[in-house]
């Protein structure tokens, strides 16, 4: 839901940075396994209850995942390939950092951290989907004309998701509150996106099937 307001503000702020990693010829998908790495290294300290750390590596790992995107328009090396280096690798990172909770405290924190993972596997499956399917029939999206596939919003998108995540890290004692809120959310956006997105392909299905059928003929068959 913020995540098309928030990234109009973040571009300019990483346009030097942008600049001195292109001068030392830094590819956009070593940026993409640093800041995957960076990320994943919050687990460990959330386990080991080192809140900071686990917060430094959150707020890092969302900094390379801004960045190396700009890096790619920037040395006009946008590929299918990184994009979807990208997504996985963001995927992954989120599904890390509830996994890490429930390791941390089974008794208390497992449920939720259980319940919130299976609502990631809904917005992550409803979001790469429509994302297939958006590309067969070429709908567009104008608020993310960058984006290497179709960016469906919802409710809980990027920047919610970090938001939940820093605030796990600052109040641990109310993980299980913060987790069952924010599956509660995107279960929300799941259930809109499934609708919308049947809605949508419905749509155009229909749309292209009755283009089809008013063709006119050549003459010649």
């Amino acid at each position: 839901m913020l995540d098309a307001k928030v990234t109009p503000f973040i571009k300019p702020l990483l346009k030097p940075l942008i600049k001195a990693l292109d001068s030392k010829g830094v590819t956009p998908n070593q940026v993409t396994l640093a800041g995957f790495v960076i990320g994943v290294l919050a687990l460990p300290f959330i386990i080991l209850n080192w809140w900071n750390m686990a917060l430094a590596c959150i707020i890092l790992n969302r900094v390379f995942d801004g960045i190396d995107g700009e890096l790619a328009r920037y040395q006009q090396s946008s590929s299918s390939a990184g994009g979807f280096l990208d997504i996985c690798l963001d995927f992954l990172f989120y599904a890390s950092i509830p996994l890490a909770f429930g390791i941390a405290n089974p008794q208390e924190w497992g449920i939720p951290a259980m319940v919130l993972l299976a609502t990631f596997i809904g917005t992550g499956s409803s979001f790469l989907a429509f994302a297939i399917a958006a590309e067969k029939f070429q709908i567009d999206r104008p608020q993310f004309a960058n984006k290497s596939f179709y960016y469906m919003q919802g409710l809980t998108e990027g920047t919610e998701t970090i938001l939940v995540f820093l605030a796990f890290c600052i109040w641990p004692q109310y993980f299980a509150t913060l987790a069952y809120v924010f599956a509660a959310a995107c279960a929300v956006t799941v259930i809109t996106r499934i609708a919308g997105g049947f809605s949508t392909l419905h749509r155009v299905e229909r749309d292209a099937a009755k283009s089809e059928r008013t063709v006119p003929s050549s003459g010649y068959e």
